[in-house]
């Protein structure tokens, strides 16, 4: 087992996957796409991309949304991808693998290694750390402890069993919000956390909030985790 960190700087998702991975050409899957942002970035770049999204109100408007050459939206789950052995480049976790169930992180983990090229093939997984100045404003009604901690056990457990070699790198984003409503407009509408704008309006919230105020917005500190494993 090879095992590597190195500081990337501030980058995007997708800058941090151009800064390590040429995908044209390649097809992927993005799992727990969500709206599909990066799932669109990678097929920009040249990639053939199918998005796969659990929750069906999200799933469906991603069906919904106007066709991209290249792209494929459909519902499902991390553990139980639509595709056959050996048969994708790369598989994508961005931001995805804490939402699939406790339980089943490991056999979604395992299930990227069944669809992947055995000699070429790639798992990138993308998770927020619980450090920097963003996860505390989110904690007091989202609190993403447990299961950022088992995404993380789960790839020392499981993805490290699957692959050859690992790579860990780390880089971060510095979200910007207009003001409290930009964040409580952001973070109320996703369906797959149900996010209640009752228990985000609190004042533990806008304390927390009011602290990142820099240069007539609020601006807050999020690394981020991207774990590269290869056969």
């Amino acid at each position: 087992m090879e095992t590597t960190r190195q500081d990337l700087g501030e980058l995007t998702d997708i800058g941090a996957v151009a800064a390590l991975l040429a995908v044209s050409g390649l097809s992927v899957v993005d799992t727990g796409c969500g709206p599909g942002i990066v799932a669109r970035e990678l097929c920009a770049r040249g990639a053939t991309v199918l998005g796969v999204e659990p929750d069906p109100i999200q799933a469906a408007k991603n069906r919904a949304a106007p066709p991209v050459a290249g792209l494929t939206f459909v519902e499902g789950k991390a553990q139980a991808l639509p595709l056959a052995d050996q048969s994708v480049d790369g598989v994508f976790f961005f931001r995805s693998l804490h939402h699939v169930p406790l339980a089943e992180m490991d056999a979604a983990l395992t299930e990227a290694a069944r669809v992947l090229k055995r000699a070429t093939g790639f798992l990138c997984v993308v998770e927020p750390a619980m450090t920097g100045t963003h996860f505390p404003v989110m904690r007091p009604f989202n609190d993403e402890t447990v299961v950022r901690n088992a995404a993380q056990a789960a790839l020392a457990r499981t993805a490290r069993r699957l692959f050859a070699v690992e790579s860990l790198f780390r880089y971060v984003q510095y979200p910007r919000y207009e003001n409290f409503e930009a964040m409580v407009t952001r973070v109320t509408g996703q369906t797959f956390n149900n996010i209640q704008r009752e228990n985000v309006e609190t004042e533990e919230v806008r304390k927390l909030f009011a602290a990142g105020q820099k240069d007539g917005a609020y601006v807050f500190e999020q690394p981020m985790l991207l774990n590269l494993y290869r056969h």
